[in-house]
């Protein structure tokens, strides 16, 4: 049976957020938080492998006591066991911090398959991913669009997007991937799991849980800061040029971007 450990995390709804205008940071008061996109379609494919092969799932997180609501809602739609990595000690910390607390917890676990989102709607670094699948020296793919696998080869063969189009690649287990959001539509939580998630143990565990370096958890072990975060400025309107003829049109498009160096 395949073992499938997803990484998941609680991330304000950015529909939602507003900037404070003066300090520049996230006005996350009454805003409701939500499941990361990109790792609920991890999730799911973690799913959909348990739905053809079986499989044992765990979702893990990192976060303060509330994101345990992710996590019932992971039992909701189908997990076995559920994880919050929580500590005051974990506070500030940035993506090498965060993927370190992490990794260090993973240890404890045993795993084929490791899932994660491309990124997180909140920091959009894309950076946890593939730092945990360095720190526990994993192959790792990123950008997945589609994963399968074969269980006689035991190897998972996956669609990953890039600028130009995509590539196919495979690789053994155990390994990392990191899925888009666009990857695997959810399902939807089961009634039943709903009523039966809020009856199962989310396991909690704190600095003291698994070893790690305090100097290397939340602020403290964390290189980078945001020193800003703000709005983007509303584009100048355009110049509106009526009744060219093609030819004049084509012309116009080509001084544009002759004087603007692309050409």
């Amino acid at each position: 049976m395949l073992k499938i450990v997803v990484c998941i995390k609680q991330v304000p709804d950015t529909t939602e957020i507003k900037l404070d205008p003066v300090k520049g940071t996230l006005i996350r008061e009454g805003v409701p938080s939500i499941m990361n996109p990109d790792d609920k379609g991890a999730l799911e494919q973690a799913l959909r492998l348990k739905d053809e092969f079986g499989a044992h799932i765990t979702v893990i997180t990192m976060g303060p006591p509330q994101a345990e609501a992710v996590l019932r809602e992971a039992y909701a739609m189908g997990v076995d066991r559920a994880i919050i990595v929580s500590d005051r000690k974990f506070g500030g910390a940035d993506t090498l911090a965060t993927s370190y607390t992490l990794s260090q917890a993973l240890r404890n676990l045993e795993f084929d398959v490791l899932l994660a989102g491309r990124q997180a709607i909140d920091g959009d670094t894309a950076q946890v991913g593939p730092q945990i699948a360095e720190q526990l020296d994993l192959p790792q793919i990123t950008y997945v669009e589609e994963a399968k696998y074969d269980e006689a080869k035991k190897i998972m063969t996956v669609r990953k997007s890039t600028e130009e189009g995509h590539e196919i690649l495979e690789v053994g287990l155990p390994c990392m991937l990191t899925l888009l959001a666009t990857a695997n539509q959810p399902r939807y939580m089961r009634m039943r799991g709903i009523m039966e998630a809020f009856d199962r143990e989310v396991e909690s565990w704190d600095s003291t849980s698994f070893d790690c370096d305090p100097e290397r958890l939340g602020l403290k072990g964390s290189p980078t800061s945001v020193k800003k975060a703000f709005t983007k400025g509303a584009k100048a309107m355009g110049t509106l040029h009526e009744d060219l003829t093609a030819e004049e049109a084509a012309e116009l498009i080509f001084q544009k971007l002759k004087d603007k160096f692309i050409i």
